[in-house]
């Protein structure tokens, strides 16, 4: 670019920003905040600018005033060719935007990404393709903003100059505040802030902070700041919380009798420890002739939560509960989720249930659906409920070893016929009263909860099933609005993916041969061969990211992890909406009447699969910052670890015993200068020969961690 050139830019910047700016007018140290300037001899380059500026008629200086003297308009030019999609974008400013219907991302360099934040809605002119044969593209017009708030640390540079410093997942590139737009904050706030303007790429954009979350670095402003980035609330609005309040807790006794009624029957719950809102309940007999007869109790929901309701539209709108490490963000207000709907023991509750019978091969003979009312006589955790399994003697022992028989069974059942097995470990923490973690521990995985697991999934299939047999004992002619329901569905896994996953493991010497018929069954036998050995928790992880996203919709087709080819989501529907849709589907069918049509429930799983997704996030998010916080007190600690993937800027390291993982940077790999060979998936020394590949055992030191980008660095011990 010539000089000319180069001055024509910034001039047109600094219009643009005076310009978009109150008044049309700004101090020249916002401008030079705004444009990061920092050395004086950038300093010097835009006095230089403006004076030129003032000299040409186009500003005017009052001391450190800047003010537009006349307009500036930019000509709007129009392309064919174009595609619109919503943008993701890197810490390094490349974005990759997400087209529908379009099988790879259109690739943006950062020069092209122009005023883009993470999300937005963007048109963009395919420019070309990279070598790998991806498209490569333009952003040429921002449709719709992404976000409506981003979080960030608010820094003061100046007297009069503040920048915002957003956490990774808001955006990539700092934002300039005025002073008038500060609204109370102070050096190193963590802040929710808007964007209010944001004129050209080498400037920076302009924010409002909206609200402060807490000082930068304690728990609750880094909670609340993954919340925010996930545009999450914790809190209910004041109108919700009044129309919660209002919902009686008595029930009246003519409910009592137009539902079964199995207050005087045996019926418990088994929940972690510290649960409050306790969605399923069990009663379980064996039968004369040698069956199991199984009732899954679960909490009716739908009875207290009616359509079109300001709580109902609360919920829909949460979609889902969202379980953090250090707290829950409930779907509903805690009047509802831990009160009058939680199962407590010694309680008359309102459910909904789904009786079965089932033989001794696991097989379902009969099975129905009802109203009805219980009385919870005994709550155990987990533990509790497996030292009784484990023979401690308990006034209800029988039934929780004929409920272990029955899980077994059903366990048996759904291997054989080929269901997979994903049994990674997960991570744990023991937090201080300040929410800081002072250890991690792997969550160890008992039969306590296989056995509500298998009981729970029964119930789903079993309701699934059961709106099939309406519509075959309808007589008509199969079609989409003949009692559609809302099915939990798992496409098949991409057959790229699988691939990838096959070559990723030849290296470990394990063959996975993917054909055009993959089954579930042959996804298990790749994850018995690694069962209990070092790279097991790897290539259960691999496969997992092959695998499809589960998701709700009335089209079904079936659940390809489960191996069901009908299932649905019952038996949550404290936690999850999906489970109140299907809740008022069963009653409506019951009743003689519809509910949902078929294009209403598309929309609704559409808004709810967004919403799981949102909430798996931000718990991932929260178990990355405390594993992040934890290994904060380790510098300089060592620790042995496995290499759980290998790419071109270096080697993941997941450290044994307290699951965390980091990354040790290509850079930092000393005494060689290492490749990667794509065939081996290895950083390979080119002098040496040494090798990095996924499997092998490592022993790591931690380097430094970042609790703003949730990162880990680690280098190698000596």
């Amino acid at each position: 670019m010539s000089r000319n050139s180069r001055e024509s830019s910034l001039e047109q910047i600094i219009i643009d920003l005076v310009k978009s700016s109150p008044n049309n007018s700004l101090q020249r140290d916002v401008i030079a905040n705004a444009l990061a300037i920092n050395s004086k001899k950038e300093h010097r380059k835009l006095d230089k600018t403006i004076d030129r500026l003032d000299k040409k008629g186009i500003l005017s200086k009052n001391g450190p005033q800047i003010q537009l003297r006349t307009s500036h308009k930019k000509v709007k030019t129009q392309d064919s060719n174009l595609v619109e999609g919503y943008i993701q974008l890197t810490p390094r400013g490349t974005g990759y935007v997400i087209v529908e219907g379009m099988e790879e991302d259109v690739m943006i360099p950062g020069n092209d990404t122009g005023l883009c934040l993470p999300n937005d809605i963007v048109s963009v002119k395919i420019t070309g393709k990279r070598n790998s044969g991806q498209p490569k593209g333009k952003v040429v017009e921002i449709i719709k903003r992404g976000k409506e708030f981003y979080v960030g640390t608010f820094k003061r540079t100046g007297d009069r100059t503040f920048l915002i410093e957003p956490d990774q997942k808001s955006a990539h590139v700092n934002f300039f505040v005025l002073k008038d737009n500060v609204n109370g904050a102070h050096n190193d706030d963590k802040v929710l802030f808007k964007l209010k303007n944001w004129t050209h790429p080498k400037a920076l954009p302009e924010a409002v902070v909206t609200s402060i979350l807490g000082k930068s670095g304690t728990n609750d402003a880094n909670i609340l700041s993954i919340l925010a980035e996930n545009e999450l609330r914790s809190d209910f609005d004041q109108e919700v919380e009044t129309f919660a309040d209002r919902i009686p807790v008595e029930i009246p006794e003519e409910e009592f009798k137009r539902r079964k009624d199995m207050r005087e029957d045996f019926v418990f719950t088994i929940d972690p420890a510290d649960a409050k809102d306790f969605d399923d309940a069990l009663s379980i007999e064996l039968l004369e002739n040698g069956n199991f007869y199984l009732g899954v109790h679960i909490a009716d929901v739908s009875h207290y939560v009616t359509p079109d309701t300001i709580l109902d539209k609360e919920a829909y709108s949460r979609g889902t509960s969202v379980y953090l490490v250090d707290r829950v963000i409930p779907m509903l207000p805690e009047k509802l989720s831990n009160g009058v709907c939680s199962l407590r023991p010694n309680e008359d509750k309102l459910t909904y249930s789904c009786f079965m019978e089932i033989d001794q091969k696991g097989k379902l003979i009969d099975y129905s659906v009802e109203e009805t009312a219980i009385h919870s006589k005994q709550r155990f955790t987990y533990e509790q409920a497996q030292e009784v399994l484990d023979g401690k003697d308990h006034k209800y022992k029988k039934e929780l070893k004929i409920a272990e028989k029955l899980a077994k069974t059903l366990l048996d059942k759904r291997f054989k016929e080929g269901a997979i097995d994903f049994d990674n470990p997960e991570p744990k923490f023991v937090l201080d009263e300040r929410g800081t973690p002072i250890e991690v521990i792997i969550k160890k995985r008992i039969f306590a909860h296989r056995l509500i697991e298998e009981c729970m999934l029964m119930a789903n299939k079993t309701v699934a099933l059961h709106v099939e047999n309406l519509r075959k004992e309808s007589g008509k002619k199969k079609s989409k609005n003949l009692f559609p329901f809302f099915y939990r569905i798992h496409d098949k896994p991409d057959q790229e993916k699988l691939a990838g996953v096959a070559e990723q493991v030849a290296p470990l010497d394990i063959t996975f041969e993917v054909t055009d018929n993959m089954t579930p069954k042959k996804i298990n036998e790749l994850l018995q061969k690694v069962k209990n050995t070092s790279v097991e928790s790897i290539v259960n992880g691999l496969m997992l990211r092959s695998m499809a996203k589960a998701e709700y919709s009335p089209a079904n087709i079936g659940h390809f992890g489960l191996g069901f080819p009908h299932y649905a989501h019952f038996t949550s529907p404290i936690r999850r909406y999906p489970d109140v849709i299907v809740h008022r589907l069963l009653k409506k069918y019951s009743s003689g009447t519809t509910g949902y049509n078929f294009e209403a429930l598309i929309k609704h799983g559409e808004h709810c699969s967004s919403r799981e997704r949102v909430a798996v996030d931000a718990e991932r998010d929260s178990i990355k910052l405390k594993q992040v916080e934890f290994l904060s007190t380790k510098i300089g600690e060592s620790f042995n670890g496995t290499i759980t993937g290998v790419t071109e800027r270096g080697i993941f390291v997941n450290l044994n015993d307290i699951f965390c993982e980091g990354m040790v940077r290509v850079s930092d790999l000393k005494g060689d200068y290492y490749v990667f060979n794509l065939k081996t998936h290895a950083l390979v020394g080119r002098s040496s020969g040494k090798a990095y590949k996924l499997g092998d055992d490592i022993k790591v030191k931690v380097e430094s961690t970042n609790t703003q980008k949730r990162q880990i660095d680690f280098t190698l011990a000596k």
